[in-house]
């Protein structure tokens, strides 16, 4: 059976952000407001970098 290489990539590429999401939820609840908007503010801009970068890179194309 042939296997997909791209496809292989995409599913790590989610199951990284689905994880770093499951993170995101619980937070709020264990810091005060101050904290959790600065951490959530970092963590939120690094998963956006990540997804920029993957998206320059050509990651998220199915086809070329």
């Amino acid at each position: 059976i042939p296997f997909s290489l791209r496809f292989f990539l995409i599913s790590i590429i989610f199951l990284i952000f689905d994880v770093e999401i499951a993170l995101l939820l619980p937070i709020p609840l264990t810091t005060s407001l101050k904290n959790s908007m600065i951490t959530l503010s970092i963590f939120l801009m690094i998963l956006i970098l990540g997804l920029f970068h993957e998206w320059n890179q050509g990651a998220l194309e199915w086809a070329n």
